[in-house]
């Protein structure tokens, strides 16, 4: 049997012609050109020579396809099943272009069907062709779709598959698939589509929130997912099956899920938390349509919906689909596949493999040179507190990364043994000596710096002086609260602003705080370093808000506790988990690669939102924590060796691991 197939290198096209090859057939199939290694992988997959699959070349925008005369002649009367694939499958395409490719293209396989006297003429069309028809779409059903004008792609999916119905001079038969997703056996897809635009929201989602914590989300239409194996094996079998000609078939789930169930299904696949109440997005259309267009005018309002889209990678066009209103009835389908064993698989059964492939293959993020040396290298990047813990770390890393590390810090000889340390790992430091609480000698460091570098291009403020006292214990040590803010907060302020001038000046910078995940937890004893810290996080917050339109990013980076010489005199700290100065540096790293707003651990987001939602409660458990955990003995001001660390206090610590006590 001889076959002609458009879009052949297309995701479902590749597989129909693996699928009819089998069948022993001879298959033509149209090519725009004859590109080797194109042709030789598709050769490849399907396991036959180019003498069983016989590339043609054309092209969809010409007449007869733009198939030669030698080829045509070729191909006439020896074609027993035309199938037309080849379209443009994107709701974010122009309407041009979608009119170009999906009507024009589809009149002219229809005319070369007829010319060179083929059987059987088949579209693969979409459930898109019924627009948005408020109800259950039949599949005898074609005139009857409305919506079409609001949605290019709809419209002309509609009209291509009228050409077929009015000016289709052999017979025909119309397969509408459902919004097509990879292969339930083993997950593979080809593109960003459909659900899939919601994937990279659900890893973020799980990146910041344990699986066991609810969520709320949105709810909406039912959406109706297949897997390309599922199309592939009822075209197949349908296309050959007698005394079907002149009839549309729609391959779909006749049990298809709503929008919130399915995220949900993706969200238990992708180990991220499900959402565990949904906001059904009909209640929107209560706001009249005037308010939503009088919004929308207002380029503040449509800025910040394009950033929030675009770090979700996800298209506005997606949310027009949402609240979709069609239901398709598919029994002709289940009628011509009875007794095939052909069916549509349950999503929760394949959900993990197109999850797992997503992951792992078409994540956006794996595409992107976002490694370490991608952002650093040749720029100067300025650490405070290098000399040792989080900021020599951090140092050595931006050393082998390629950056002109500026190391800063009070000790000299501390500097030079910490810079030869990243000399040692191939990194190029220079040091210059500063105390970060002297505002003067801030205005110096900076003068200096730009002096010999130029510019710098990433500021890390790791520099900080930590207090563990309660207040009681603090009535007349003020001091302690002035030396923290001094150095934790109008320190880093100071270099900040020294700084800002010539990041805003060349249209880039980042400027990276390291505070602490006692000021998401509001950690007892720590009144004092939490406050300067909460400070600079709210200046960051106000900055990054004046200045993100001028290409400078802000990240905080609320740290963990951190096995650092500045814990020290704490000796609670020797028997609860803590960071080492390597882990707390890969943070650093992180926030350089990806630019977050914050990075934090989950435990961290975690006591900020039970604050927030259920502040009398964790405050109260907070205060169990505080009177389990004694001040020091220095804290206290007594000389004496502080008691030993009971198995309580270890449990807690185990049990909220990061967290200062």
């Amino acid at each position: 049997m001889t076959y002609f197939v458009t879009g052949a290198t297309g995701f479902i096209g590749r597989r129909l012609v693996k699928e009819l090859l089998q069948k022993r057939g001879t298959v033509y199939f149209l090519v725009r050109k004859k590109d080797p290694k194109v042709l030789s992988a598709l050769y490849e997959y399907w396991g036959v020579d180019k003498k069983r699959a016989v590339a043609i070349k054309g092209d969809l925008g010409k007449k007869r396809l733009g198939i030669g005369k030698k080829d045509f002649e070729t191909l006439r009367g020896k074609v027993r099943h035309f199938y037309h694939l080849a379209a443009l499958y994107d709701i974010t395409a122009t309407a041009e272009a979608l009119e170009q490719v999906n009507v024009e293209g589809t009149r002219q396989a229809v005319q070369l069907a007829g010319e060179i006297k083929a059987k059987c003429f088949h579209l693969v069309s979409s459930i898109a062709a019924a627009g948005l028809y408020n109800g259950v779409f039949r599949e005898d059903m074609f005139a009857e779709a409305t919506g079409l004008s609001k949605s290019p792609y709809h419209r002309t999916k509609h009209e291509s598959e009228g050409v077929v119905r009015h000016e289709c001079p052999i017979p025909w038969r119309v397969y509408r698939p459902g919004v097509v997703v990879g292969d339930s056996r083993t997950g593979e897809m080809d593109k960003i589509d459909g659900p899939y635009y919601f994937f990279k929201t659900i890893q973020k989602t799980r990146a910041l929130l344990p699986p066991w914590f609810p969520t709320i989300g949105i709810e909406g239409g039912r959406i109706n997912l297949v897997p390309v194996d599922f199309i592939v094996d009822a075209i197949t079998h349908i296309s050959h099956k007698k005394g079907l000609d002149g009839k549309c078939f729609h391959l779909t789930d006749p049990d298809p899920k709503r929008i919130g169930d399915v995220l949900n299904i993706f969200a238990k696949a992708g180990h991220a938390p499900a959402m565990a109440m949904r906001v059904n997005a009909r209640m929107f259309g209560i706001v009249p349509k005037y308010v939503w267009q009088g919004l929308w005018a207002l380029t503040p309002v449509r800025r910040m919906v394009y950033s929030l889209l675009s770090n979700f990678d996800l298209p506005l066009e997606t949310f027009k689909f949402v609240n979709y209103p069609t239901d398709f009835d598919c029994r002709e389908t289940t009628k011509a596949l009875k007794g095939s064993g052909i069916s549509v698989p349950p999503i929760e059964s394949y959900a993990d493999r197109l999850w797992d492939y997503w992951e792992r293959h078409l994540d956006p993020d794996l595409h992107i040179d976002r490694s370490l040396s991608g952002r650093v290298e040749g720029k100067v990047v300025m650490v405070t507190g290098a000399s040792s813990g989080i900021g020599k770390a951090t140092a050595i890393k931006m050393g082998e990364g390629g950056a002109i590390v500026v190391m800063v810090a009070r000790s000299l000889d501390k500097l030079e043994e910490a810079r030869d340390e990243v000399v040692q790992h191939g990194g190029n430091a220079h040091i210059y000596t500063c105390d970060i609480s002297d505002l003067e000698d801030c205005d110096r460091l900076v003068e200096k710096v730009l002096a010999d570098h130029g510019q710098v291009d990433i500021l890390v403020n790791n520099a900080g002086r930590s207090i563990r006292r309660g207040i009681a214990n603090s009535m007349d040590r003020f001091h302690d609260f002035e030396r923290t803010m001094q150095l934790n907060y109008f320190g880093a302020l100071r270099l900040i602003m020294g700084l800002l001038p010539s990041m805003m000046e060349n249209r880039t910078g980042h400027v990276i705080n390291i505070s602490s995940i006692g000021v998401l937890s509001n950690a007892p004893r720590f009144s004092a370093y939490v406050a300067s810290k909460a400070a600079l996080d709210a200046f960051t917050r106000c900055a990054a808000s004046e200045l993100s339109h001028a290409g400078l990013h802000f990240t905080t980076i609320n740290m963990p506790l951190v096995r650092t010489p500045m814990i020290a005199p704490t000796k609670l700290y020797n028997n609860v988990p803590t960071k080492s100065p390597e882990e707390a540096a890969d943070m650093v790293v992180d926030a350089i690669v990806h630019r977050p707003k914050r990075i934090a651990t989950r435990l961290g987001i975690s006591a900020e939102i039970a604050h927030l939602l259920l502040p009398k409660m964790t405050e109260l458990g907070m205060n169990e924590a505080f009177q389990l955990f004694g001040d020091s003995a220095a804290a206290q001001g007594k000389s004496e060796k502080a008691g030993q660390t009971s198995p309580e206090q270890i449990a807690i610590a185990q049990l909220t691991r990061g967290i200062h006590w």
